[in-house]
């Protein structure tokens, strides 16, 4: 199973030199993929979780593949309704050959209804444009890539009904974001999926965490490998850690998630 970081390209503290020195950090530690996340108008409800600056994905992992030789590169999730199937396409093709084949494509609906506004998109039809949308990025694959190398891997990111439907349809794995473990063990349990592939949080705790109700990836270490150790039993081809917890301040002191992914990488290193 191998492990990823969602690294924030957002928030005050976040410029070039501190997203050169997470990804320098991220490979350096041994991790297999590093991903970003996706806006486009920073409307007040996405600018409140998620402000200015905002490093657009595409252009952001275009540059981190030159500054990296190892580490896959992925978004999670890009918010397939916001742009054209045909120039997805293009884009996502064009970084996955230019970084030699280390894209992946983590895509969802959407949840910022003022920023589908923005966009002049209608945000209750946000599902079936994604569908549509990656029914097109599916025909499109074969033609665009020219025979260079195999199509960009499709994470589907979601957790209802018709999440898990486009997942099944269209994608390479399902994406899911935070869930409990719970949760996903039973929708593995009752759906057919093309793979695993899900983000969780990480957040590192000097004692153990008790409640039941206890978030993956939170915790003491101990607790956090066991949940890593569970979600390799479902299945997990890839996991994603996400040591953002909501507050931009946050990213002025990256170090705190680099001390969590370092006590990650040596536990890891340790039990091979």
């Amino acid at each position: 199973m191998q492990l990823g970081v969602n690294v924030p390209n957002f928030g005050p503290g976040t410029d070039p030199g501190v997203l050169r020195d997470w990804a320098r950090i991220v490979e350096g530690l041994g991790f297999d993929l590093l991903m970003v996340s996706d806006h486009v108008a920073l409307t007040a409800d996405v600018a409140e979780r998620y402000p200015e600056p905002f490093y657009e994905p595409f252009t952001t992992l275009s540059w981190l593949a030159g500054a990296t030789t190892r580490l896959r590169l992925g978004t999670t999730v890009l918010v397939l309704p916001y742009r054209h199937p045909l120039l997805v396409t293009r884009m996502a093709t064009n970084l996955h050959q230019l970084s030699g084949g280390r894209f992946v494509l983590g895509v969802g609906v959407g949840w910022a209804r003022q920023e589908f506004a923005a966009l002049g998109l209608p945000f209750t039809s946000r599902g079936r444009l994604t569908d549509d949308h990656l029914a097109a990025l599916r025909d499109t694959w074969p033609q665009t890539a020219g025979g260079h190398g195999t199509p960009v891997p499709i994470w589907v990111g979601g957790h209802s009904e018709a999440a898990l439907r486009r997942a099944a349809r269209y994608g390479d794995a399902w994406h899911p974001l935070r869930l409990p473990i719970e949760r996903m063990r039973s929708v593995l349990d009752t759906h057919p999926l093309p793979g695993f592939a899900p983000r969780i949080a990480l957040r590192l705790t000097g004692t153990p965490i008790h409640d039941p109700d206890r978030p993956a990836g939170v915790g003491s270490i101990e607790q956090i490998m066991a949940d890593l150790d569970d979600l390799r039993r479902l299945g997990a081809g890839t996991v994603v850690l996400d040591p953002y917890h909501g507050d931009p301040a946050e990213t002025h002191h990256p170090q705190a998630a680099w001390q969590a992914l370092a006590a990650v990488a040596t536990h890891r290193k340790a039990a091979r």
